[in-house]
């Protein structure tokens, strides 16, 4: 049952369990059993949600398991996953819950939950909620149940929180940036936070309707905000997913700048500021050209598992600060306890200002290596990869490329998939290298 539990969250079913009004109930209630200590003293909590449309009715029974345990529930309507991080530890709360399903479709959602610390919960807290779930939902007496509160102030909150994360005398005046918001959590929020630091804001993907989160919008589809940034001649554009802990830019080219661009940004600017604190977290998908580059400025570099909650582990092991994915996890502990898609956006900025570059300028600094992946389906991926062939091609494969370029072969965790990806500074060599790989494992 841990699966449902740490800042990933679930998304429509778990292996045979669906998220259904009857679990989420019990899982607020065994969660408040917890927080409340089985009701010796009264817990608070904060929930937030995206914009889908089931998060109203996730929201309310959520709200009355944890009434039935004697918890206070303090509701801070649609808000992205990193400002209930942040609300969590603002209130004194004992935990955050978001109800969310990040970049996927509206009919997915799920249940994020943060520690009082706005960190993922622990695993004594996990195993206790575990337990509470196998137990029969009782009610406590009337006047051990919990309240809830509509925290009306929330959104106001979290904008003074992401503005307080640059200088005070920083002003974007005199920039023009298209935001996409994907018809998500920080449609109401992000417009704010950019407009009161001077910037001129075109809009888009502001007007969530429930059923149109991240449809055609946001960091997970780039292209109506590349469009966008192009016909309004501005100097960037910026998309967030459905919870906005993920951030994309488009440059005033319109071309993409990925999460590993935008770390490796961060990371030099504060490496010259002599303000980087240790090194920096990647995955097994980050681009070698960023590896390569934190190299050549003496940054140390270390791979994580791809999720952002491997991220952090790795970031909390080393005592580092800045890490991510190149999906747009930009995880930066100085200014929040989880990834922050509105923060990142901010730190990126904040280099442009001081450098006196624009984001095209800077990026083409370093190119990405070109990368080729290639699914192969097979009936038994894990035992595939354990091929002495298999491992053979492997390494042969990167003896030729010799330090200029990279071969990764994992499975898929969510289908019978083994995926090819070999990246090098030259897209012909990348390419017939992943191919041979592939065709092997055909």
């Amino acid at each position: 049952m841990r699966k449902y539990f740490g800042t990933d969250g679930i998304r429509g079913t778990v292996g045979q369990f669906p998220i259904t009004p009857e679990f989420v109930l019990k899982l607020g209630w065994a969660a408040g059993k917890v927080l409340a200590q089985n009701g010796k003293s009264r817990g608070k909590v904060v929930i937030g949600k995206d914009t889908r449309i089931s998060g109203y009715m996730f929201e309310s029974v959520l709200e009355a398991g944890l009434t039935a345990a004697g918890v206070d529930s303090l509701l801070v309507g649609p808000m992205p996953t990193p400002a209930v991080a942040y609300l969590t530890r603002t209130f004194r709360a004992d935990a955050g819950i978001v109800i969310s399903a990040s970049h996927n479709p509206f009919h997915d959602n799920g249940i994020k939950f943060f520690s009082k610390d706005g960190t993922k919960l622990s695993d004594e807290v996990e195993l206790e909620i575990e337990k509470i779930l196998d137990q029969e939902m009782t009610s406590l007496s009337s006047e051990y149940l919990g309240k809830a509160y509509r925290i009306e102030d929330a959104a106001a909150r979290y904008i003074e929180f992401c503005k307080a994360s640059v200088p005070n005398d920083f002003s974007l005046k005199g920039m023009k940036i298209v935001l996409d918001c994907a018809h998500g959590a920080a449609y109401h929020i992000a417009p704010y936070v950019f407009k009161e630091l001077g910037a001129e804001v075109v809009k888009i993907g502001v007007s969530p309707d429930g059923l149109n989160i991240n449809q055609e919008r946001g960091a997970t589809y780039t292209k109506p905000l590349a469009e966008k940034v192009l016909f309004e001649k501005a100097d960037l554009g910026i998309a967030f997913d459905g919870d906005a802990d993920r951030v994309m830019m488009i440059d005033s080219k319109g071309e993409l700048v990925n999460g590993d661009q935008l770390i490796l940004l961060i990371a030099q600017s504060l490496k010259k500021q002599g303000k980087l604190i240790g090194g920096v977290v990647g995955t097994l998908m980050t681009n070698m050209a960023v590896e390569k580059a934190l190299e050549e400025i003496d940054v140390p570099f270390s791979r994580a598992k791809v999720g952002d909650r491997y991220v952090m582990e790795e970031l909390k092991r080393n005592n580092w600060v800045l890490g991510g994915e190149s999906s747009g996890h930009v995880i930066s502990l100085e200014h929040n306890t989880t990834g922050d898609g509105i923060i990142a956006a901010l730190q990126v900025l904040k280099m442009l200002k001081s450098s006196n570059e624009d984001l095209n300028t800077l990026v083409c600094k370093t190119p990405l290596y070109p990368q080729t992946l290639i699914n192969i389906r097979v009936t038994d991926a894990k035992n595939a990869l354990k091929s002495e062939k298999l491992q053979a091609i492997i390494k042969q494969a990167e003896a030729e490329l010799a330090g200029l370029g990279r071969v990764l072969i994992r499975a898929s965790g969510t289908e019978p998939l083994i995926r090819v990806m070999v990246e090098a500074e030259n897209s012909e060599l990348a390419k017939s290298k992943a191919e041979e790989i592939a065709a092997f494992v055909s």
